[in-house]
């Protein structure tokens, strides 16, 4: 199971806040281009997904209600459940940062890429992310207000305001100027993808800069966060479980299963982060830990699923029934076993990794 090197850089970016936090103008400036980084990132999203996707995938509407359920249901209630591991297994604050990740929408470049190798569902992967992270939006916020609550989440009609101007308008900015810059951000969507994974990383140093500057740190211990693992290995194999079969057991194909089960189970760092920096503020550091370490883990055993599911049997007796229609087509044209052996090989590629690693 491959580590991303991407965590690598974000533990490196946890290391630095650590030696060098951001103090006094410093952590204002820092503070203020993350959420200006974050609000570009957003209207990115907006510019890159299609509306004329967006509004074809209304029309699978049972499949989106299905990854709704799951990621703010069924999530949240496995959350609540994790409250009888305090403090046996998890801490309060660790414990809070668990609940938060079950209260995080879904990813969406994650969720497209690996429905994509594992040959499922993509245009309905893409619509179920998208859906999710604008639901999330609103929800997200609701939710920890209502089960998180305390004097820990500052949540407020300011805090949801101020995450729906960071993310929301952003992202509909994205999509009305999607029809003049669409194809410039298509084109280059590598070099905006730096954009991706800078907007994170200055997000994670703000938040574990501020949590050094707080003094937080000495709340976690290893066997804590060994526990912690322990906890979230469980909750993700849960949630690929009871999406993958509960989606067949409502009748769903196995194309659109596996676009439910990779977009039913995760949980996305880009959304989670900056609303972790506007409800948690000094505490945000300890609250982004479960989502980041969960993120990790979610994209190695995806990662091996989506190979696997790609070697179905049911994929591959329909992969060589289609090589043997191309053959006997090519055989039957001008041209002969020539013509057949040009066709096959262009109209099956091999499969392989998603064009970009991406970071949901």
């Amino acid at each position: 199971m491959p580590i991303d090197p991407y965590i690598v850089v974000l533990l490196a970016t946890v290391g630095l806040a650590a030696l060098l936090p951001a103090r006094g103008t410093a952590a204002d400036v820092a503070s203020g281009a993350s959420t200006a980084a974050i609000a570009f990132l957003f209207f990115l999203y907006g510019a890159r997904l299609s509306t004329r996707e967006a509004l074809d995938g209304l029309k699978h509407w049972r499949l989106h209600v299905t990854v709704l359920v799951c990621t703010f249901v069924l999530f949240p209630v496995f959350g609540l459940a994790a409250r009888g591991l305090v403090p046996v297994l998890l801490t309060q604050p660790l414990y809070q940062g668990l609940l938060f990740l079950t209260l995080v929408p879904s990813t969406i470049q994650s969720s497209i890429a690996f429905t994509s190798i594992a040959r499922g569902n993509v245009p309905a992967a893409i619509c179920a992310g998208s859906f999710s992270s604008l639901v999330g939006i609103v929800l997200t916020p609701l939710l920890a207000a209502g089960l998180l609550g305390g004097d820990d989440v500052g949540f407020s009609t300011d805090s949801l305001v101020k995450i729906v101007l960071q993310l929301l308008v952003p992202f509909l900015a994205g999509q009305v100027l999607r029809r003049w810059i669409g194809g410039f951000v298509t084109r280059h969507k590598k070099v905006l993808g730096l954009v991706d994974r800078g907007s994170i990383l200055l997000v994670v140093y703000t938040a574990f800069s501020e949590g050094m500057n707080q003094g937080i740190w000495h709340q976690v211990c290893p066997l804590r966060l060994a526990g912690l693992l322990g906890v979230e290995a469980v909750l993700l194999a849960v949630m690929l479980a009871l999406t993958w079969y509960g989606a067949r057991a409502l009748g769903f194909g196995r194309a659109d299963r596996i676009a439910i089960q990779f977009a039913g189970s995760k949980k996305s760092l880009a959304s989670g982060l900056p609303m972790a920096s506007v409800l948690f503020a000094g505490h945000a550091s300890l609250a982004v830990l479960p989502l980041m370490l969960f993120h990790q883990m979610q994209l190695m055993v995806c990662a091996v699923i989506a190979k696997r599911r790609a070697r179905d049997p049911e994929v591959t007796e329909e992969a060589s029934e289609e090589a043997a229609g191309a053959s006997e087509e090519a055989v039957d044209a001008p041209g002969g076993t020539g013509a057949a052996e040009t066709e096959g090989s262009a109209a099956h590629p091999v499969q392989g990794q998603p064009q970009d690693r991406v970071l949901g």
